[in-house]
């Protein structure tokens, strides 16, 4: 099938496409106000925004003063979301994060009883900062909460409210005090979003502003249940088959492989590949791309532009990766090239 002839797909019914023309305006409308606050940033933005869309969450990687803290409580404040923060450090313990159990004494009564305190978990959009700081057990607190959209303390579960969202930054590993995420927890992340530094006119810019009395109203023309709304009608954006086995191949390519299914610089450098859920991963966020793009139907190039966020984290290079200065990224670049190449038939 050719891109053409999948373009002809269009979304079941009039009300998909008035909500797949909102998520789109709304998208223009969330980065015109998040420009009020954030400069530059461009590709950085883009990716935030399709985890919003999609309902996924991402972990933020940069050398601190990049802004990552800045961005989401920005992003909150734009669609008008409970936000929520926590500073993650060497000492912090899981139930600082999800809540505990405390006595309560009744005031008329003097009974006293166990009543949930929650944490700060219970929120819309969750800032996980330098998330590696803290030791894997209590990095590991946040899993359920990301996976299930739900806590379990004593032996009792308490829902979340939606949508909800965890952001998570972390400083590069390389950084003394650091702890690497676990790779089950790297594999719920749906994007790796790495932010760099600005150029130097975008950082002339940064300072003249933070350095003034600038302080921005956000107008609301995104809203939680917008979100939860734009969550479902990505599912319901068509893929054709072709677009999806080009998909699933990607990822299965970074799988080493002894029956010769991946390249051999794969079989050479990489120790573990990347999960289903990637592929899952990959296809959400290309709808979403699509439909930001004012499509209704995903393309090759969707799969492409976003193989990066959503493989260079699940991509463990091996000991000779490292000795001849291999990365994770650098490898997914050349997995892309190394894909075959649809043609204009398929």
């Amino acid at each position: 099938m050719a891109d053409d002839a999948i373009g002809t797909v269009q979304l079941d019914d009039a009300n998909d496409v008035a909500l797949a023309d909102k998520l789109k305006h709304g998208r223009e409308q969330m980065i015109s106000e998040l420009r009020k606050l954030i400069v530059g940033q461009e590709e950085v933005i883009e990716q935030v925004l399709l985890s919003l869309f999609v309902g996924g969450n991402s972990l933020l990687i940069g050398v601190p003063g990049l802004a990552k803290t800045l961005l989401i409580h920005s992003i909150a404040q734009v669609v008008d979301l409970k936000f929520s923060r926590i500073q993650f450090t060497p000492d912090l313990m899981p139930s600082d994060i999800t809540g505990t159990d405390i006595i309560q004494e009744d005031a008329e009564t003097g009974r006293r009883s166990m009543v949930f305190s929650p944490g700060p978990v219970f929120s819309n959009i969750v800032l996980a900062d330098e998330i590696n700081r803290t030791p894997p057990k209590t990095q590991a607190a946040l899993l359920e909460a990301m996976q299930e959209h739900r806590v379990t303390v004593q032996g009792r579960t308490y829902t979340l409210d939606e949508p909800f969202y965890v952001f998570a930054t972390q400083n590069p590993i390389e950084l003394e005090g650091t702890y690497p995420l676990p790779e089950a927890q790297l594999d719920r992340f749906m994007f790796e979003i790495a932010i760099e530094h600005l150029p130097e006119e975008e950082e002339l810019e940064v300072i003249r502003s933070t350095t003034g009395n600038l302080k921005p109203e956000f107008s609301h023309a995104v809203t939680g249940p917008d979100l939860i709304a734009f969550k479902e009608l990505v599912r319901r954006v068509p893929v054709s088959d072709s677009v999806l086995r080009y998909a699933v191949g990607l990822v299965r390519m970074t799988r080493p492989s002894a029956n010769g299914d991946s390249p051999d610089f794969v079989n050479k450098w990489v120790a573990y590949g990347a999960s289903p859920r990637a592929a899952q991963y990959l296809v959400l966020g290309a709808k979403a791309r699509a439909l930001t793009k004012g499509r209704y139907h995903v393309t090759f190039e969707d799969i492409r532009a976003l193989a990066q966020p959503v493989l260079r984290h699940r991509v463990l290079t091996n000991f000779h990766a490292e000795s001849e200065g291999k990365s994770a990224a650098a490898l997914v670049d050349m997995l892309i090239e190394h894909a075959p190449q649809p043609s204009s038939g398929m």
